[in-house]
C-alpha cells in the first residue's frame, strides 16, 4: 500500500468517527479499523496535515506566564530537522531511545522525529530516579537517552553504551553529553531511509508497577497512532478544537490525550505547566486559551471541586476523566457548577480507550459507559471462565482484534500468553453489565474482597465516603476481623478545615451507616496520606499490608463503636 493510500485509509476511518460524533450506535456500526501494511503516523498523517498549515499544533503556558506557540507546519519542520540531526548522531531504525522530558516543545518534536527514523521510543517521566532508570536502560536495551539537562546527573554511573543527549543545556551540556540545541543548525530536508511496517515496534511502555516490577508493554506504529482514533472519539475532539489534558509525560495517558488523539483530530494541544496545582490559575488559563475539551484524572477532579468552579467563565464543550473510576458525587458537583457532565472512560497502557461514555450518549451515574467503536467487550464468568456474564473480568474479544491492543509484554512470552489466553485480552479488572449494555467498574480482581462472606467493591464504598464534605480522597481495603474474616477499612485524606479526630471518624461512621447496608459499612477509619505510584495511582497493595499489620501504621486507627 502506498503512503498516500495509507493516509487515505486512516483519514476515512477518522472521518467516519467525526461524522457520527454524537451517535454511538451509528459509529460502532460504520467504523472499521485502518490496517495498512505500511504506515508511519508522523510521515503519513502528521506531515500530510501539517504542511503549509499555520494552525496552532501546540500551545504551552509556563508558571511565570511565558508562552510558546508552535504551528503544525513549524512542528513538521522542527521534527524533520531533529530527525536529520539524530540520524547523524547514530540513531538508526530499531534503536531503543529513552525520552525523559517534561511538557516542553522538545518532547513533541522528539516523538515525531524518532517515529520518522523508525526508532523505538521508551517514554519515561522525569520523576524517575537512578534505580528506575537503570532498569529501563537494562531491560529496554536502550541505545540512546534524550533527557532534560537538569536530569543528566541521574545517569552518572549507570552502565551501558548509549548516546547521551541533553535538552536545555544552553549548548554547553555536561561532559559526555550532546547538546540538543545543535539540532537547530541541521538540515531540514529529511528523507526516510525505507518504508515503515505498521507492525514494527514503536513504543515500549514501562507500567507504573502498582503491585510488582513494571511490565514492559509493546505497541506498534499502528496500534497506538490508529488505536487512539477511539480515544479521539471518546473525548469528542473535532478539527480546530483546543484540548487540555492534565497528564505527566512518560505515561501512556499522555500519549493518549496529549499527542495522538488531538492531532488525529487536527486540534491544538494546550498545556499549562505548574509546580503546585492551583485550580483558580488553571481555570484562568483555560479561559484565556479558549479550551474546548478538558481531560483530567480523578485526583485532579477531586481537587478541582474543592475550589469555586464558577470562576471558569467559558466551560469546555467536552469534559472527560480517565485513569481510575470517577466517583458519581464528583460528576454531580461539576454538573451543578458547570452545567455539563464529565464522561468517564476506561482503558489501559495495553490498549486505547475500550469503554466510555461517548458524546451524545446518556450517562448513567456510576457507569463507565459502553464499548467504544472497534471494541467488542465481554465479561468472563469468574468461576466458569465462560463469556457473557453479567459480572466478571472485563475482556476484549480478539476474534476481530482491535488495532489498539498491545502486541504483548516485551520479553515475557508467558505473561503475554496468559493475558491473551483463549482468544481474549484479559484486563484484570472486574465489571458488571446492565440490560442496556452499560458497564460499571467493580475493581481490580485483586482489590475486591469478602466480608462476612459478602463480596465488597472498594470503589462503591469510596464513592459513598466521598459524598461527605470531610473527605477529599478515600481508599478502602480489607482489615482482618476474627468474626467476619475481614471488615472494610477506609484510609482518608481530609478536606481543608477538618481535623483527624475521633469526632470526625465517627461522623464518617454515621454517614456510612445511613448510606450502606450493614455488611458493607466502613468499620475502621484511618486518616493518612495515600501511597501512590509516580503516575498518581493509589498503591492499594501497601494499604492492604498496613491494614494487615504487616507494615508500620501511618496514623491513628479509629474503630466503629
Amino acid at each position: 500500500m502506498s503512503p498516500s493510500t495509507a493516509t487515505e485509509e486512516f483519514r476515512a476511518a477518522r472521518d467516519t468517527l467525526l461524522r457520527h460524533r454524537t451517535d454511538h450506535e451509528a459509529a460502532r456500526a460504520a467504523f472499521d479499523w485502518p490496517r495498512p501494511e505500511h504506515f508511519n503516523w508522523a510521515l503519513d498523517w502528521f506531515d500530510r496535515i501539517a504542511e503549509g498549515n499555520d494552525r496552532l499544533a501546540l500551545h504551552l503556558v509556563e508558571e511565570d506566564g511565558t508562552e510558546e506557540r508552535v504551528t503544525y507546519d513549524e512542528m513538521r519542520t522542527r521534527s524533520d530537522q531533529l530527525a536529520c540531526w539524530l540520524r547523524a548522531q547514530g540513531v538508526a531504525p530499531g534503536d531503543r531511545v529513552i525520552v525523559m522530558l517534561g511538557n516542553q516543545s522538545e518532547l513533541w518534536e522528539s516523538l515525531l522525529a524518532l517515529m520518522k527514523l523508525r526508532a523505538v521510543v521508551i517514554p519515561a517521566t522525569p520523576q524517575l530516579g537512578p534505580d528506575d532508570l537503570a532498569d529501563r536502560v537494562r531491560r529496554g536495551r536502550a541505545r540512546h537517552v534524550l533527557v532534560r539537562a537538569a536530569d543528566t546527573a541521574k545517569f552518572d554511573g549507570l552502565p551501558g553504551d548509549y548516546t547521551r543527549i541533553a535538552v536545555g543545556s544552553g549548548g554547553t551540556p555536561a561532559p559526555g553529553w550532546l547538546a540538543y540545541e545543535e539540532a537547530r543548525q541541521a538540515a531540514t530536508d529529511f528523507t526516510p531511509d525505507g518504508p515503515t511496517r505498521g507492525d514494527d515496534t514503536l513504543l515500549l511502555y514501562f507500567t507504573s508497577g502498582t503491585t510488582a516490577l513494571p511490565k514492559l508493554v509493546e505497541h506498534t506504529h499502528l496500534s497506538y497512532p490508529a488505536g487512539h482514533l477511539a480515544t479521539m472519539y471518546w473525548i469528542g475532539l473535532r478539527p480546530g478544537d483546543v484540548h487540555l489534558n492534565i497528564s505527566s509525560p512518560g505515561w501512556a495517558k499522555h500519549a493518549w490525550s496529549s499527542f495522538f488523539a488531538p492531532w488525529n483530530a487536527e486540534a491544538t494541544i494546550f498545556v499549562h505547566n505548574y509546580t503546585r496545582f492551583d485550580p483558580a490559575r488553571l481555570m484562568s488559563e483555560m479561559d484565556s486559551a479558549g479550551v474546548t475539551s478538558f481531560c483530567a484524572p480523578p485526583t485532579v477532579w477531586r481537587m478541582l471541586i474543592q475550589a469555586d468552579l464558577t470562576r471558569l467563565r467559558t466551560v469546555p464543550r467536552e469534559v472527560v476523566a480517565a485513569g481510575e473510576p470517577l466517583n458519581p458525587e464528583v460528576i454531580e458537583h461539576v454538573r451543578r457548577a458547570w452545567g455539563t457532565t464529565i464522561r468517564d472512560g476506561f482503558g489501559q497502557t495495553e490498549t486505547a480507550v475500550q469503554v466510555a461514555n461517548t458524546p451524545g450518549s446518556p450517562v448513567k451515574p456510576g457507569s463507565m459507559g459502553r464499548p467504544t467503536p472497534g471494541y467488542d467487550i465481554t465479561l468472563l464468568d469468574p468461576v466458569t471462565g465462560e463469556p457473557g456474564a453479567t459480572e466478571g473480568e472485563i475482556c476484549i474479544d480478539l476474534s476481530r482484534r482491535p488495532v489498539g491492543v498491545t502486541t504483548g509484554y516485551h520479553g515475557d512470552p508467558e505473561r503475554t500468553a496468559a493475558a491473551m489466553a483463549d482468544g481474549y485480552y484479559r484486563t484484570g479488572d472486574i465489571g458488571s453489565r446492565d440490560a442496556d449494555g452499560y458497564l460499571t467498574y467493580v475493581g481490580r480482581s485483586d482489590d475486591v474482597f469478602k466480608a462476612s462472606d459478602y463480596k465488597i467493591s472498594p470503589f462503591e464504598l469510596e464513592s459513598v465516603l466521598l459524598e461527605h464534605e470531610a473527605v477529599a480522597e478515600a481508599a478502602v481495603v480489607p482489615s482482618p476481623d476474627p468474626v467476619r474474616l475481614a471488615v472494610p477499612k477506609a484510609y482518608i485524606v481530609l478536606a481543608d478545615g477538618w481535623s483527624p479526630t475521633e469526632e470526625t471518624a465517627h461522623a464518617l461512621f454515621a454517614h456510612s451507616r445511613t448510606r450502606l447496608p450493614g455488611y458493607k459499612r466502613v468499620r475502621v477509619v484511618e486518616f493518612a496520606d495515600l501511597p501512590k505510584t509516580i503516575s498518581g495511582k493509589i498503591r492499594r497493595v501497601e494499604l492492604r499490608a498496613h491494614a494487615a499489620g504487616e507494615t508500620g501504621t501511618p496514623g491513628t486507627e479509629h474503630r466503629e463503636r
